[in-house]
């Protein structure tokens, strides 16, 4: 089963890494939402 995860990993890297970009880009918009509220 390891070794399925590693191969997977391995074949949908570029995948992967355009998903954390996504992920991050989504908490950031968050927090910046729900701070504007507070600066005016």
């Amino acid at each position: 089963m390891a070794d399925d995860i590693k191969s997977a990993l391995i074949r949908s890297r570029e995948t992967i890494i355009g998903d954390a970009i996504g992920a991050v880009s989504l908490v950031v918009m968050l927090f910046v939402g729900l701070s504007l509220p507070g600066l005016f």
